[in-house]
């Protein structure tokens, strides 16, 4: 009776351990967010996007940032606190990425992390909804978050008045 006991119990701890360790397995996964905002509707392609921008006729925001950069990270931070961002991105597609685009059009004054580009539906670069750095015109940090929020108001703006 006493071997049968043991037999139980040490089959319960090998179930109750892996349990538990497919638990912390699946605790917390990657979402398309990537941390700039959870409750958010992200697309996971730069082709999805610009498809979902022009047939839903909404403006497209890509962010390309790096997870190792802590410029991208100060900036995740803030995008994601900021609770009017949270919601007007709601009106947008949605799209970071952590590689650099193959679209040209994307570049603008160079390559480097975190850029952030506003895309009307017609699937025109807005070139000319740049943050307030003259070397690198796309970039943000989180003290200019009240700009990104600016110019996120006026590529919704420029989406009623110029299509």
């Amino acid at each position: 009776m006493e071997k049968i006991l043991k037999s139980v119990f040490v089959l319960l701890v090998a179930t109750s351990f892996t349990l538990a360790k497919d638990e912390k397995a699946t605790a917390k996964p990657q979402t398309l967010s990537r941390g700039w905002g959870d409750s958010l509707d992200w697309v996971q392609t730069y082709e999805e996007a610009l498809y979902k921008a022009k047939s839903g006729n909404k403006p497209l925001m890509v962010i390309n940032h790096r997870e190792d950069c802590p410029h991208s990270q100060a900036l995740k931070k803030a995008f994601a606190e900021h609770k009017g961002i949270q919601k007007l991105a709601e009106l947008f597609v949605l799209l970071n990425v952590i590689y650099d685009p193959t679209d040209k059009n994307l570049l603008l004054d160079g390559q480097y992390v975190p850029k952030v580009v506003f895309i009307d539906p017609s699937l025109v670069v807005r070139a000319d909804l740049p943050g307030k750095y003259s070397n690198h015109r796309y970039t943000y940090e989180p003290t200019d978050i009240d700009l990104l929020y600016e110019n996120m108001k006026k590529a919704l703006k420029l989406l009623k008045t110029e299509l």
